[in-house]
């Protein structure tokens, strides 16, 4: 009985603690950042939920990021309490505070961790992915590979490269002829695929061709994507697969289990050849993935799981980023009338007015090709400025509770510590800074990034692929394809979208162009979460013929 009593009378008590306890967690504990009106118990996702109802629900999480960071006056980060759903989450939307997440510090050489939420994606990545390795594991892969990458190895695979452009002209032109709505996300991930596969592993996919002509790989692997598209609008869904459908997990595993299969018989096959070679002294195969193999005496268990992680995400990343940035390319030049023109100018300039396609191939490929590349200065500045306004993905960290990893806020705003929380540098929101960008923020001006610009931006204020020792390691290939292929269809194709974008015309079908310099369209075309951020309906287009400018030889 007495006990009975002692546990009656310690029960309100313990209750009090416990609500004390919950209410500084939900309401205290982070109570110096900035935020939206934190829910005792719901934390912030009633308020988010709130927000994402406001407009598309189907919308990138980054642009709804962006509406809060611009609620909350233009906030240089905020949290959102996600607990017990996700971990607390801190989305950087300031370029001086990313640099911090991001650069080497004596404590953190390597920067910040990665966050665990990429693990999410491990049968896309592979369990020892560069993308999620961490400390000298990481250090050695990038050395490892590093060389296939580099700018100078890059240009001699220009011949690959123009020969998958090739394909992928030949496929506009047969819409051009045609004059058929069609998906250039299809059009333009089938190319970079193509040549994703050529550059790194030195192989033939043929992804642009007929499904029966393509390779196993090729579609076991966009099965695999697929699945994680298919009402999949945030990390969340990713999270809970087993649970909520074990089939389609299971089937990932099981897709993932026969990529594995293909790529390490391959690289078998490349490492045997390359020991042919190196005995014979005819060493042809100049790939990411036969340098990578270079000094190797013997292909361990090790080594072959090694590389084959890093050959799927190199597939992975290196073919969407790419895709997504020649999608909003053509649809941003579709609109504006005196970019485009710009830059056929300058492309004329740099191959002659009467050039064709197959006589910008052959300059290309020629050794003048770096130097011709070089010159192309507005290209160069329509890709960063694409890849300002509609990064793919921004990068997400984490360090433990007890790291003691702080940031300073600009402005004398003071410091905060970051333990414990995913880490979020949201580059939507650095990209579309006030601070940095002014009323321009959200207006598509390439000329910023030329040099006759007087306003000189901040580095660490474009970051589309990361900065610090953990930026992307394939960038200059990404900017080598983007700069070639827009350059090849610019001068030979006019784009016009169809439907969501399309543009705005009067009572005589005549565009209508706004004091911005850009046709208004009837509805904004905006990004959803297929991974990474992709315009929402494929990019439908369709294209026509225009100019002087030969088409490419069958």
């Amino acid at each position: 009985m007495a006990f009975r009593m002692l546990i009656l009378a310690l029960a309100p008590l313990l209750a009090f603690y416990l609500y004390d306890r919950f209410c500084h967690i939900r309401l205290k504990q982070y109570a110096g950042f900035p935020q939206l009106k934190p829910s005792l118990p719901w934390g912030h996702l009633k308020a988010l939920h709130e927000f994402i109802a406001r407009g598309k629900t189907d919308r990138h999480i980054d642009i709804v990021f962006l509406e809060i960071k611009r609620h909350l006056g233009n906030a240089p980060l905020f949290i959102l309490d996600l607990r017990p759903v996700q971990y607390v989450l801190c989305v950087v939307g300031n370029h001086e505070v990313a640099e911090q997440i991001s650069k080497s510090t004596k404590s953190f050489p390597y920067s910040m961790h990665k966050s665990p939420t990429m693990r999410l994606y491990e049968r896309l990545l592979g369990p020892r992915s560069i993308l999620t390795a961490e400390a000298e594991e990481w250090k050695g892969l990038r050395k490892r590979f590093n060389p296939g990458f580099a700018p100078k190895h890059l240009v001699t695979l220009l011949p690959a490269i123009m020969d998958k452009a090739g394909q992928f002209l030949r496929n506009l032109d047969r819409y051009a002829a045609s004059g058929e709505a069609f998906r250039l996300d299809k059009l333009c991930s089938n190319l970079t695929f193509d040549i994703i596969g050529a550059v790194t592993m030195g192989i033939e996919f043929n992804a642009q061709l007929d499904e029966e002509h393509q390779s196993e790989f090729v579609q076991l692997y966009r099965e695999l994507t697929a699945s994680y598209q298919s009402g999949s609008s945030s990390n969340r869904s990713v999270q809970w697969t087993w649970l909520l459908s074990p089939r389609t997990a299971l089937h990932r595993r099981q897709l993932d289990h026969r990529i594995d299969l293909l790529l390490k018989k391959h690289i078998q096959s490349v490492f045997a050849e390359r020991q042919q070679s190196e005995s014979t002294g005819s060493r042809k195969d100049r790939s990411v993935l036969s340098l990578s193999l270079q000094g190797a005496d013997d292909l361990d268990s090790n080594i072959l799981d090694q590389t084959c992680d890093q050959l799927k995400s190199f597939l992975f990343a290196g073919h969407d980023t790419t895709s997504i940035v020649l999608q909003w390319a053509f649809y941003e030049l579709s609109r504006t009338p005196h970019v485009l023109q710009a830059i056929r100018d300058e492309l004329d300039g740099i191959f002659g007015v009467d050039s064709g396609i197959g006589q910008m191939r052959d300059k290309l490929c020629s050794s003048q090709g770096e130097e011709l590349i070089s010159r192309m200065y507005y290209v160069s500045a329509v890709i960063k400025e694409i890849m300002r306004l509609y990064p793919p993905s921004g990068t997400a960290r984490y360090m433990s509770p007890g790291s003691g990893f702080t940031v300073q806020l600009p402005d004398d705003g003071g410091t905060l510590c970051l333990d414990g929380m995913v880490v979020y540098n949201c580059e939507t929101l650095v990209h579309r800074d006030e601070a940095v960008y002014g009323d321009t923020k959200d207006d598509f001006i390439p000329e910023r990034w030329l040099d006759s610009n007087t306003h000189r931006t901040p580095p660490s204020a474009w970051r589309p692929f990361e900065r610090g020792p953990r930026n992307c390691i394939g960038q200059e290939l990404a900017m080598l394809e983007a700069r070639v292929i827009i350059a090849c269809a610019v001068r030979r194709y006019d784009f016009s979208k169809v439907g969501l974008g399309a543009v705005k015309r009067d009572g005589q079908a005549r565009p209508e162009l706004n004091d911005k310099g850009q046709y208004d369209v009837e509805s904004p075309l905006y990004n959803i979460m297929q991974v990474t951020a992709k315009p929402v309906d494929g990019t439908r287009m369709r294209v026509s013929t225009v100019g002087h400018v030969g088409g490419v030889s069958p």
